[in-house]
């Protein structure tokens, strides 16, 4: 068994970012899962550093990077405790994932996590304007900000119209972007219903919380200058990390 002492000396011999990082990385993993609730005070240095095997400068430096992240406030002579972390995401007229997180002051984007072609769903086919059994391309896409999971959603396009849309999404993290090289210089929001629920397995794993917590489910349709439908989304929020406002006016 490796002893404190031994892990402190491999760190203090070169390894000590590898450490501290990944500390860093799994407390806010355990943050992200509501191990650790927003104002919730963390466990002190010294627990930490039994709890990790290491010494408390290495926690510190951890959290420091926490604290830089905007993920934990450290209080001196208090603790250090998690950041009430809600993101006021606009739903407008021009949905923009990227700008939201920038007006936010925040750093982020999209992942796909999975591509498949498939036929369209009675609904797919109805807010996609096609015929029944049409293909569509669909992308589970994760949307972060400083590390943490706010969104997850499932994104239906019509093919051959988009086909290798999801190339350009997983290479710029935009669907804007990936939007503009299929030749969509705009788009703009037709509607979005918006209903409470609470998270299944799938969608808690993703977003990195207790499937007994909330989400606020958004589903929506893009379309492009002509008022053709290209997106039909559904989306799932973290409803203790978003906040979403309505823009009547953009």
């Amino acid at each position: 068994m490796t002893s404190i002492t031994s892990i402190d000396a491999a760190v203090e011999s070169g390894t000590k970012e590898s450490f501290w990082t990944r500390i860093a990385s799994d407390i806010a993993d355990a943050i992200g899962r509501g191990a650790y609730r927003p104002g919730q005070r963390l466990p002190s240095e010294h627990a930490l550093a039994e709890q990790f095997g290491v010494n408390r400068h290495t926690i510190r430096r951890s959290l420091a990077s926490l604290s830089s992240q905007g993920l934990v406030r450290i209080a001196q002579g208090s603790g250090t405790y998690v950041e009430d972390f809600a993101v006021d995401l606009m739903l407008a007229k021009r949905t923009r994932h990227q700008q939201n997180l920038a007006h936010a002051g925040l750093k982020g984007g999209l992942q796909v996590l999975s591509v498949r072609t498939e036929r369209a769903t009675k609904s797919q086919a109805t807010a996609l304007a096609l015929p029944a059994r049409s293909k569509v391309l669909v992308l589970e896409v994760l949307g972060e900000a400083q590390g943490l999971p706010l969104h997850v959603s499932e994104r239906a396009f019509p093919l051959p119209r988009f086909e290798g849309l999801d190339m350009v999404v997983a290479q710029t993290g935009s669907i804007t972007a990936a939007f503009q090289g299929a030749g969509v210089a705009d788009y703009t929001r037709e509607g979005s219903r918006i209903t409470a629920q609470m998270a299944g397995a799938d969608v808690a794993a993703h977003l990195r919380q207790p499937v007994n917590r909330p989400v606020l489910r958004v589903e929506s349709v893009n379309v492009d200058t002509a008022g053709v439908p290209i997106e039909f989304a559904l989306t799932w929020f973290a409803g203790d990390r978003v906040n979403l406002m309505v823009n009547h006016h953009d």
